[in-house]
């Protein structure tokens, strides 16, 4: 294992001969950016004013594969590890740097250098931040069809990295799934492609073997990926299920008639409830006749800016208004402001000390005052005619599945405010709780076992709500989110980590995938050999031949580390 030896002032010189000096930064303000992503752990003890147990010793921004390799082989010489770095909002601690460092930041390769209609086709650079990409494509008349919660925060490089799923991956599929080939720079420096001239009849199939390594064979520069023309057509239904169960069959049957919704998403009983009682939503609006044809691929309002938050009382509670107007006019009392917020810790505390009866009490509420189960969210895209037909068809599955019809408001109010959620959990953490999400997936004949494993696993700890996503003909994914409390920092994180200990051991014991689409890094690292068990051992000889140094960002996937851990 390489260790992080090399004077920090010797290594940025040598990196300013490959970048230049305003390309390589020692600097304390860039050293703390570039300790963490945005892994909830490490925002518990940021929350808490603790600096980062570790640093890079260096960033730098390269603008090149050339220039990637070049630093590739710079760190080499001087026996330190290098970690990628997109644009931070993995969830993992994917680009924590455990032994300190080069951190390569790719933002600045971040040019869509061209569409090929007629192979659609198109190459972009790692760099490239995912909402720019989406936009440039629809200005021509495509899209990727990834639209990652992350989307205004994250790039192309980190979709590939962690082989994520976007929203509508039930149509576009997973990003894996997108990919003509790569470019790709090794952790000796060397320069591959692995698409070539003509798509290969023949042979091992060399993309997939990069994709999904989280850095640790080497650096993505640039990808060839596949696009879809532009939808003309977006269709969107909200339908009501009785419970859990009778909407994995609704799902399971759209798939296996070989329908391709875009959205598929179904709520458990908590999660609609929550969604449903919430006054923290997007001012609404009028949803016109061009809104129902075509949605652009942002939501609304402006110019793809994410949807402000006001206190709005919303379509579910019409005579809270009032009681809005007087909360709003309250909070404008600063010393009213302090009270609330103590208030709302102090409540979150001693709400979530007793998570069994928390999750138990709401169970109750919810089924008393809704008594409707679960809410599902369809939503359908591309061609005209052909949306239309898969439409109908998808919807009377569903119906004959028991669903009971609410219409398109639903489905269009989720799709306005699809990315809101993420910029929402800020606000548990303020309140002194954290806040995590844990997506595992399994076949459909396991998935009951794994929801209700899963979800018991975490209720000992937090309180748990559940939403099924990203469906397939073999299977589906279980988003859980999950949010605790403890009294100090070192309990919180005893707690956040008896969580996954026990909600990644229930995913295995019942034959479920640990990650869907969020990654390894750190956090389920150690879950690794559960899962791939004898499969390991081609993954040592892939890190053994790409990254003969082992300097690849050490210690993540379940790959051997000798250095200090979390």
């Amino acid at each position: 294992m390489a260790r992080a030896a090399a004077d920090p002032e010797v290594i940025r010189d040598k990196l300013a001969a490959i970048v230049g000096d305003r390309r390589v930064s020692l600097a304390d303000t860039d050293l703390d950016a570039y300790s963490r992503d945005m892994w909830p752990r490490l925002l518990i003890g940021l929350r808490a004013g603790e600096k980062p147990a570790h640093r890079p010793q260096v960033v730098v921004w390269p603008e090149s594969a050339r220039e990637v390799a070049a630093i590739i082989k710079t760190a080499n010489s001087l026996g330190v590890p290098v970690v990628p770095y997109g644009a931070g909002s993995g969830v993992c601690g994917g680009a924590v740097p455990l032994g300190g460092g080069i951190t390569v930041d790719t933002k600045r390769m971040d040019r869509l250098v061209n569409v090929r209609r007629e192979d659609m086709l198109c190459h972009v650079e790692a760099g490239k931040n995912g909402e720019r990409f989406e936009r440039e494509l629809f200005r021509r008349g495509f899209t990727f069809g990834h639209f990652p919660s992350s989307i205004y925060c994250s790039t192309v490089g980190g979709w590939l990295a962690t082989r994520a799923a976007g929203q509508m991956s039930t149509k576009y599929g997973k990003v894996e799934d997108r990919v003509f080939g790569v470019t790709f720079v090794t952790g000796d420096g060397e320069v591959i492609k692995t698409d070539g001239l003509a798509r290969a009849g023949r042979g091992p199939a060399w993309t997939p073997l990069l994709l999904g390594s989280e850095g640790t064979l080497g650096i993505v520069t640039s990808a060839r990926l596949r696009v879809a023309p532009a939808p003309e057509l977006r269709v969107f239904r909200g339908f009501d299920m009785d419970d859990v169960q009778s909407g994995i069959e609704a799902i399971r049957r759209v798939m296996q008639r070989g329908l391709k919704p875009a959205v598929v998403r179904l709520y458990d009983e908590r999660d609609t409830f929550i969604n449903s009682m919430s006054i923290l939503k997007s001012e609404p609006r009028e949803a016109s006749s061009e809104d129902r044809e075509r949605f652009g691929p942002v939501p609304a309002p402006g110019d793809g800016a994410l949807p402000e938050i006001t206190m709005s009382a919303g379509a579910e509670a019409p005579r809270s208004t009032s009681l809005v107007r007087f909360a709003g006019r309250l909070v404008s009392n600063k010393r009213s402001q302090r009270a609330i917020h103590n208030l709302g810790r102090e409540a979150m505390a001693a709400a979530l000390a007793r998570p069994r009866l928390v999750n138990a009490a709401l169970d109750k509420i919810a089924g008393r005052a809704f008594g409707r189960g679960c809410r599902m969210i369809i939503g359908l895209e591309g061609s005209r005619i052909r949306t239309e037909v898969e439409a109908r068809l998808t919807f009377g599955e569903i119906e004959r599945a028991g669903g009971r019809d609410l219409g398109e408001e639903p489905g269009l109010e989720w799709y306005r405010h699809r990315y809101a959620v993420s910029y929402q959990m800020s606000k548990v953490f303020r309140t002194g709780a954290f806040v995590d999400t844990m997506e595992v997936a399994s076949t459909w004949e396991r998935l009951p076992a794994l929801y209700r494993a899963v979800k018991a696993a975490i209720a000992r700890h937090a309180f748990v709500m559940a939403h099924f996503s990203h469906a397939y003909s073999d299977g589906c994914s279980i988003y859980f989110t999950f949010i605790g409390h403890a009294p100090s920092t070192r309990e919180s994180e005893r707690l956040y980590d008896a969580i996954w200990r026990d909600g990644l051991d229930a995913t295995t014991r019942v034959g479920g995938t640990i990650s869907h689409h969020h990654g390894i890094g750190l956090l389920k690292s150690a879950y690794m050999t559960a899962e791939h068990r004898e499969a390991m051992t081609l993954l040592f000889a892939l890190k053994a031949s790409m990254d003969p140094a082992n300097i690849m960002n050490p210690g993540k996937l379940g790959l051997p580390f000798a250095g200090a851990r979390l």
